[in-house]
């Protein structure tokens, strides 16, 4: 009886293979060691260089339509927005960015981000997504490690997006899909709460009670995007596309267009 040799993988397909069995060990029930906490802590953080806190996905216009006037107000756009924008789209698009750079699956990476491209409702919103994500791009390439997805993340078309380069800066971490995504989420409120700070105008006080509110709300929202079909994915947010349509003709701006 003859036994045939296993082929030998090539080292794109051991990394690959590397990065599936990292991503179930990290999907399991096994809690997150300090090394992969800090580093989504430092993926969340505003400080991060990649300019999240210069935009306000139209909050700036709700203010000046008064749409949005006090904390309260505030505090409900972005629980809305949170619940309407970020859970039905950027949230699955870097849950499935997370498993496919994990896998090694540069195609499925390349659709997703022309997704997201493509459903950015504004040019404002797009460009946000952009220079967001070749921000993020470039600091990965200065960490100084050899890492040829890095080179594929700069190549996407028409630009590498905010969420899909988040994903591949979390994808070496031993952090679950739900880890990840609350990080994404929550860096998304910090920079949200500040915007507000400085628009409606809010203090300190009123900026921490909206991230409550915010950090009350993003689990379920999470855990909605986890397990929200492809064909149930969207960006249709018609308000906020006009507000944010508004926004960048209007003639005071404390943020970027």
């Amino acid at each position: 009886m003859t036994i045939a040799r296993r082929p030998r993988r090539t080292p794109h397909e051991r990394a690959a293979r590397s990065g599936t069995l990292a991503a179930r060990r990290a999907d399991a029930k096994a809690p997150l060691s300090p090394a992969s906490l800090l580093q989504l802590m430092r993926l969340a953080s505003p400080s991060l260089p990649v300019g999240g806190f210069s935009y306000s996905e139209g909050l700036e216009s709700a203010v000046d339509a008064a749409l949005v006037v006090d904390e309260a107000g505030a505090q409900r756009w972005l629980v809305d927005q949170l619940r309407l924008g970020l859970a039905r789209a950027d949230l699955p698009i870097v849950g499935r960015a997370l498993a496919a750079w994990r896998r090694g699956d540069a195609a499925h990476v390349d659709a997703l981000n022309r997704w997201f491209a493509t459903t950015r409702e504004t040019g404002e919103l797009l460009r946000q997504a952009e220079q967001m994500g070749r921000s993020l791009a470039l600091w990965l390439r200065h960490r100084g490690d050899a890492d040829e997805r890095v080179a594929r993340l700069e190549a996407l078309q028409p630009a590498p997006t905010w969420p899909i380069a988040f994903a591949l800066a979390a994808a070496d971490s031993a952090a679950s899909a739900r880890d990840v995504l609350v990080a994404f989420a929550g860096s998304w409120g910090e920079n949200m709460a500040q915007a507000a700070i400085k628009a409606v105008p809010l203090g300190q006080a009123a900026a921490q009670r909206i991230l409550a509110a915010l950090a009350a709300a993003i689990p379920t929202r999470v855990d909605a995007a986890l397990r929200c079909p492809t064909g149930d994915m969207q960006a249709f947010t018609p308000m906020l596309a006009i507000l944010s349509a508004q926004h960048e003709e209007q003639y005071s701006r404390l943020f970027r267009s």
